[in-house]
C-alpha cells in the first residue's frame, strides 16, 4: 500500500519492490520448477504431482467451509481421488470412472452432515477430480501431449503474474470490489493480453519443435481459445475470492509462503483445467 505522501504526490510505489511481491516470486519460482519438471518426465510423477494438489486443495476447501464431519469426508474424497487416478493411469473404461465416482459421490450424500455440508463435500470431490485428472489426462493423450498442459500453465501463469503487475502499477477502477478491493480492470485487462500472446507464442513454438499435433491448430482459434480461458482463470480467482470472504478467511491455507494455500494458488488453473477438461472428455469420444 502506498504511503500518504505517496498517495498525496500520486506516485505509486514499483509493485516489484516489496516483500509480499519477492516471497511470491520466490515460491512461485520453486513450485514452477517442480511442476515443470514433472511436466517433462510425465508419466506417473505428473500424476503423483497433480493428485497432491488436488488432496491438499480439497482439504482446505472442506476446512475453510467447516463442512463435517471433517476427517470421514476426506478420508473418502482422498480414496476416491486416489482410485480415480489409478483408472486414468490403467486406462479403465468410462463406466468404471463413473462407477468409482458414483460411489464416492453416493458415500459423501449419507456422510455429510446436512444438506448444506452435502453439497459441500460433493462440490470437493468434483473441483479435485477436475485438478487431479485434467493435467495428466491431457500429458498422456498422444494426440495432445505436452503442450496442452504447457498452453494450460503458459495462459494462467502469466494471466496472474502480469495482471497483479499491472494493476499494482496502473490501479485505477477496480474490477469488483466487493468481492476483491484490490483487483483493478488495467490489471485484468493486462492479464488477459498476457495470457493470449503467451497462449499463442506457446503454440507457435511447439509447431517449431514438433511437440504435439495440436500445435497445427489455426492460431486464430488458439488465441480466441487463450483469451477464453485468461478469463476463465481471472473468473476463477474471483470466484474464490467471493468463497473466502463468505467463510471470513483471507487465504485458504498456509502451505505457500507468499501466496497461501494450495487453493489460492489454483483457483485459476481449476477453471481453465475444467475447459480443458470439457475439450478432453470431447476429444475422447470423438466429437473434435
Amino acid at each position: 500500500m502506498a504511503t500518504p505522501s505517496e498517495a498525496a504526490s500520486g506516485i505509486r510505489r514499483n509493485p516489484l519492490a516489496g516483500r509480499e511481491f519477492q516471497l511470491r516470486l520466490v515460491s512461485g519460482v520453486v513450485l514452477a520448477t517442480v511442476v515443470v519438471s514433472a511436466l517433462i518426465i510425465g508419466g506417473g510423477l505428473f500424476a503423483l504431482v497433480w493428485l497432491a494438489a488436488a488432496l491438499v486443495g480439497t482439504a482446505e476447501w472442506i476446512g475453510m467451509s467447516r463442512t463435517g464431519p471433517r476427517r470421514l469426508l476426506l478420508t473418502l474424497i482422498g480414496v476416491t481421488l486416489v482410485a480415480l487416478s489409478l483408472c486414468l493411469r490403467e486406462g479403465a473404461a468410462p463406466i468404471v470412472f463413473l462407477g468409482v465416482a458414483a460411489l464416492g459421490t453416493l458415500g459423501l450424500l449419507v456422510l455429510a452432515q446436512d444438506g448444506a455440508a452435502r453439497g459441500r463435500a460433493v462440490a470437493g470431490l468434483a473441483g479435485g477430480t477436475v485438478v487431479a485428472l485434467v493435467p495428466p489426462g491431457l500429458r498422456d493423450d498422444p494426440a495432445i501431449g505436452i503442450l496442452g498442459p504447457a498452453w494450460m500453465f503458459a495462459v494462467v501463469w502469466s494471466t496472474d503474474v502480469v495482471a497483479y503487475i499491472t494493476g499494482r502499477t496502473f490501479g485505477g477502477p477496480k474490477l469488483m470490489p466487493a468481492v476483491s478491493p484490490k483487483k483493478t480492470w488495467s490489471g485484468a485487462l493486462g492479464g488477459l493480453a498476457a495470457g493470449t500472446l503467451a497462449g499463442i507464442g506457446l503454440v507457435m513454438l511447439a509447431r517449431g519443435y514438433g511437440w504435439s499435433p495440436l500445435a497445427a491448430t489455426s492460431l486464430l482459434v488458439v488465441g480466441l481459445v487463450s483469451a477464453a480461458a485468461s478469463v476463465f482463470s481471472q473468473a476463477g480467482d474471483l470466484a474464490e475470492s467471493a468463497l473466502k470472504r463468505h467463510w471470513g478467511v483471507k487465504d485458504s491455507g498456509r502451505s505457500i509462503p507468499g501466496h497461501g494455500g494450495v487453493m489460492d494458488r489454483l483457483d485459476g488453473f481449476a477453471a481453465v483445467a475444467l475447459l480443458a477438461g470439457l475439450y478432453l472428455l470431447a476429444h475422447r469420444m470423438g466429437a473434435v
